[in-house]
């Protein structure tokens, strides 16, 4: 265990609190992928030689900090996802899960399958698939301490806001903006209380949900490695950095 967990956990201990409490973890991977341009569902595209979806099961399965893994997916890939457990040992995925018409819905359907002692659930899109157990674990440590937290990537370029036409009318303190990413870890009783008062099923990102119901979110920046696979140029890019994290272990 790195001295940065250690000293999280300690934290943590020192608060009261569990260092390590049942955490959930939903890989959504029931997009239609349409902008990818193929028929094969982006999640089994090759990456390095192994599908999308078996990267960020395998990052997943081994962040200690997760104790069980739920996929959302289309009802003709769920056969597959389960071949992929099985190919790769995947031995915390307890449910394949169909999803719902949009991904709001489709996390519902996830959030339904967790077990009912998790305290913590982990949103993941399962074509991000660069994500690593030490990312996810860090985000994890973050969400046990504020309730709530998200992976995310600070602005470095200069952020403009435009008028209905289409012209410049300000600049924004890029400081105050990120872009965020997953994982998005919440409480479960927090997560919860947040599904029962918003029902608008067009949210894009699981923050939203606490942005409805004013709860603040903690961001844990990861910088601009954790890309999520959508278009074509996105495969060739993600090879180039899991090569350059061969070159520096």
């Amino acid at each position: 265990m790195a001295l940065a967990e250690i000293a999280a956990d300690l934290c943590l201990l020192a608060g009261g609190k569990n260092p390590a409490p049942f955490t959930s973890a939903i890989i959504v991977s029931a997009g239609s992928s349409t902008r990818m341009g193929t028929k094969i569902s982006k999640q089994f595209l090759t990456v390095n030689g192994l599908p999308v979806l078996a990267h960020t099961l395998l990052a997943f399965e081994k962040a200690r900090h997760i104790n069980e893994i739920i996929v959302v997916a289309r009802p003709e890939d769920m056969e597959q996802v389960w071949q992929i457990a099985e190919q790769y040992d995947i031995k915390k995925l307890i449910a394949v899960t169909r999803g719902g018409a949009t991904r709001a819905a489709s996390v519902r359907c996830g959030f339904r399958k967790i077990d009912p002692k998790a305290k913590y659930v982990a949103i993941h899109d399962g074509a991000r698939c660069l994500i690593t157990p030490d990312q996810i674990g860090k985000v994890c440590r973050t969400a046990y301490r504020y309730q709530a937290a998200t992976a995310a990537t600070a602005v470095t370029d200069t952020v403009k806001t435009v008028s209905r036409k289409g012209f410049i009318t300000g600049t924004i303190d890029r400081r105050k903006v990120f872009t965020v990413q997953t994982p998005q870890v919440f409480h479960t009783d927090l997560y919860r209380a947040a599904l029962a008062n918003v029902t608008d099923n067009s949210l894009t990102d699981d923050n939203q949900l606490m942005e409805k119901i004013r709860h603040p979110v903690r961001p844990v920046d990861f910088g601009k490695d954790n890309i999520k696979i959508t278009t074509p140029d996105d495969i060739p890019r993600a090879e180039f950095i899991l090569s350059n994290r061969k070159e520096t272990l």
